[in-house]
């Protein structure tokens, strides 16, 4: 193979992704759409501009491993513990049950075990690229539906793993016995390879590689990324592991080291080449006319899969206590099949699993889905939001958390409620509480209601855009309601109906984009505290106290009293 060409073959497809994602984003779509769009056209069932599209494959292949590291990199279980059950519990029941009924399915449709089991876990995951990313851009990624896609959608990037271990081993065929002892040895290659990274990353590394060194020389930890992405990938493949498998592991327990940050950050340009590359590869398995002859197929398949996992997503979250209009709205943003499940496919495919026209229909279902995901996390708390004004339980969403307290009470007048008790919530409390005032906290989350409820304060666990909720507060009778919600969509409903139902009530708000700050003052906000803002000023006052003391000489720097080392402002080289 020509070296030059399936270079230039690799530049045409980056630059028609660049060209069709630019594109996608001047019309508000995801840029991941061009990127699929791009190997559509240029793949071998259409424009067929990709001779050396093998080349392309591979090298994908390879960002597949580099993804897969980088996301073990930002894996932490703190992290898992910080979003809370849903992450660990609600995504490994989410994983199970749907790649259960996916399987169920698809035995019934007539698929042996093997591969009912391989479609069933390939459905089973959603997209973490697209999802994230529209979440971001939406600034949804702090709603209580954003959390818990968040959750699971990492859970989901971990079960990856053992999934595509088990597509592996059912690859290998055999007997019952043959299947138990490839397993056994597929999990002792897994704990050996883990156990050689684990030393080499912990004892080897750190002995050649200091942190000192690393400081000095930048080009040092990328390096090091790149030959342990690289070569947990190769060595798993010589183990007969996936390569993502090593990658994943390796990016696990190099996030435990003092390099981690750097990493992630010298790692990020070289990430989003190959995830371009792996989503236009994506692209280039497409079949148009496969897709257009067997369009009443793909659409049903699509139906299925899309209605299926709002239901399973939806009935998950409602039983870690999420409520019906936020359980909904985490369905739809989940509804499709992710790009990992290529993965998983190809795997199958190289281990003759599935094959032909089922290959083409795994394929096809995955790309409309990631098709319409922008558009399904656009409307998802539309649809969530109608849907929980049908639903008669909504309207017993307020509750207290001690029973001493009755859930109408006529005697709260002149309080101030506090609408929300994240760390912003919590910096109210404790300044008004010296005041005397009396305060009403409304919290959606039942840990952080029972932290405010530890700090003595009356507290209700209740979704302040509910016109009911608002209504049992006597909030007309309020001095003052501030809210301080994460959500900018939340915080402007919020702000709209305590509005429209009381003109005269005074509402301080909370903006943590600036961009919000105009759209917060327009739904009738008194006034609007900016993050942002705050952020600047507090850094030039500290930045003005440095330059104070450094007139002052060397030793007013270092002086605690001055702001110096012990406020973490400036430290001595």
């Amino acid at each position: 193979m020509d070296f030059w060409t399936a270079l230039l073959d690799i530049l045409i497809l980056l630059l028609t992704a660049l060209v069709l994602g630019a594109l996608c984003e001047r019309l508000k779509q995801s840029a991941i759409l061009g990127y699929l769009l791009a190997g559509t056209l240029l793949g071998p069932n259409a424009l067929d501009w990709m001779p050396n599209n093998l080349a392309v494959a591979t090298i994908a292949e390879l960002g597949v491993a580099l993804l897969l590291f980088t996301i073990g990199l930002e894996f932490s279980w703190r992290r898992l513990r910080n979003i809370g059950p849903i992450a660990l519990g609600g995504g490994t029941l989410q994983v199970l049950l749907t790649g259960a009924l996916a399987t169920g399915v698809c035995l019934i449709f007539g698929l042996g075990g093997p591969a009912a089991v391989t479609v069933g876990s390939a459905i089973a995951l959603s997209s973490t690229a697209c999802v994230l990313r529209l979440l971001v851009n939406r600034a949804e990624v702090d709603s209580v539906h954003g959390r818990n896609a968040l959750g699971i959608l990492l859970l989901q990037d971990i079960a990856v793993v053992p999934l595509v271990l088990v597509v592996t081993v059912l690859g290998g065929r055999g007997s019952g016995v043959h299947i138990i002892w490839e397993l056994g040895r597929t999990v002792g290659m897994a704990a050996l390879l883990g156990v050689m990274l684990y030393l080499l990353l912990n004892f080897i590394v750190p002995r050649l590689l200091r942190a000192k060194e690393a400081a000095r020389n930048r080009e040092l930890p990328i390096l090091l990324a790149i030959v342990t992405a690289v070569g947990s990938a190769w060595v798993s493949h010589k183990l007969g592991l996936s390569p993502v498998f090593g990658s994943f592991i390796a990016g696990m327990l190099l996030a435990a080291s003092p390099f981690a940050t750097q990493i992630r950050a010298d790692v990020a340009p070289l990430r989003t080449l190959f995830v371009t590359l792996f989503f236009s590869s994506i692209g280039m398995l497409s079949n148009p006319a496969w897709i257009l002859e067997h369009g009443a197929m793909v659409a049903a398949t699509v139906a299925a899969i899309v209605f299926g996992k709002v239901v399973i997503v939806s009935a998950v979250a409602l039983l870690f206590r999420s409520l019906p209009v936020h359980a909904v709205a985490t369905g739809i943003c989940l509804a499709q099949v992710g790009e990992f499940s290529f993965v998983l496919a190809e795997v199958a495919r190289q281990g003759q699993l599935i094959t032909g026209d089922l290959f083409e229909l795994i394929v096809a279902a995955t790309i409309v889905t990631l098709f319409l995901t922008p558009y399904l996390v656009a409307v998802s708390p539309i649809l969530a939001g109608l849907l929980g004004r049908l639903l008669a339980h909504d309207l017993q969403v307020l509750r207290s958390l001690d029973e001493a307290w009755p859930e109408s009470d006529p005697r709260l007048s002149g309080h101030i409620v506090i609408i929300g008790f994240g760390p912003a919530g919590q910096r109210v409390a404790e300044a008004l509480k010296g005041d005397q005032e009396s305060l009403v906290v409304v919290e959606l989350n039942p840990r952080s209601a029972a932290r405010a409820q530890a700090c003595g304060l009356r507290t209700y666990i209740g979704d302040a855009t509910r016109t009911e909720v608002l209504e049992h507060l006597q909030f007309t009778e309020a001095k003052a309601v501030a809210v301080t919600v994460p959500d900018p969509t939340a915080a402007r409903q919020i702000i709209e109906l305590i509005r429209s139902l009381s003109p005269e009530t005074a509402i301080i708000a909370r903006s943590r984009y600036h961009i919000y700050r105009s759209v917060l003052i327009r739904a009738g906000a008194y006034a609007v505290v900016d993050e942002e803002e705050e952020i600047g000023l507090c850094v030039a006052s500290e930045v003005r106290k440095m330059l104070q003391a450094a007139d002052s000489g060397p030793r007013a720097v270092n002086d605690p009293a001055s702001g110096g080392t012990e406020d973490g402002i400036i430290s001595e080289p």
